[in-house]
């Protein structure tokens, strides 16, 4: 099995892709445009984790680094 990136210069052809996809003979691993990619990290990961999560994070976080400090 091989992975590929291809550009799609045809609507037509992105719809055979899916077609072939419909048959099981490929999978589409992303449908991501390049163009998309581009930009700040930050704009990119908004939104990633709930505000729950990175609370959970960010205390975890502290945590270590007071285990760091202690142990210097």
């Amino acid at each position: 099995m091989q992975t590929l990136t291809i550009k799609i210069n045809n609507v037509k052809a992105l719809k055979l892709l899916e077609d072939l996809e419909d048959l099981n003979l490929i999978q589409v691993i992303s449908k991501i445009a390049v163009k998309e990619k581009k930009g700040k990290l930050s704009e990119r990961l908004a939104g990633s984790i709930s505000s729950k999560q990175a609370k959970v994070m960010r205390k975890e976080l502290s945590e270590m680094r007071d285990e760091w400090e202690r142990n210097i």
